[in-house]
């Protein structure tokens, strides 16, 4: 069986606040994140919520240090990445 190819995504609230994470399918957790219990506690009652940023990146592993790099940036390089201004790869 193959793995799951995983993706790394970036989530904007109304207020502006930047939430980044991984999932294998970015659409079915987007939909959680709006509406489902499962959604990230950090994102409940910060709607409209709207998808920003998404790239696969490969294995769990490698999404997962991704991940820990992306949300150690600050907010304009996490707006560089966004804007297609620096690419994953640079990090």
């Amino acid at each position: 069986m193959a793995a799951s190819e995983f993706s790394l995504y970036i989530v904007r609230c109304a207020n502006g606040a930047l939430y980044t994470g991984i999932a294998t399918d970015v659409g079915k957790r987007f939909a959680e994140h709006e509406s489902g219990p499962r959604g990230a506690k950090f994102l409940r009652g910060r709607g409209p919520l709207q998808l920003v940023f998404s790239e696969v990146v490969g294995d769990r592993a490698r999404a997962t240090r991704l991940e820990y790099r992306v949300k150690q940036l600050k907010r304009t390089q996490k707006l560089a990445l966004i804007d297609g201004r620096t690419v994953l790869s640079e990090l």
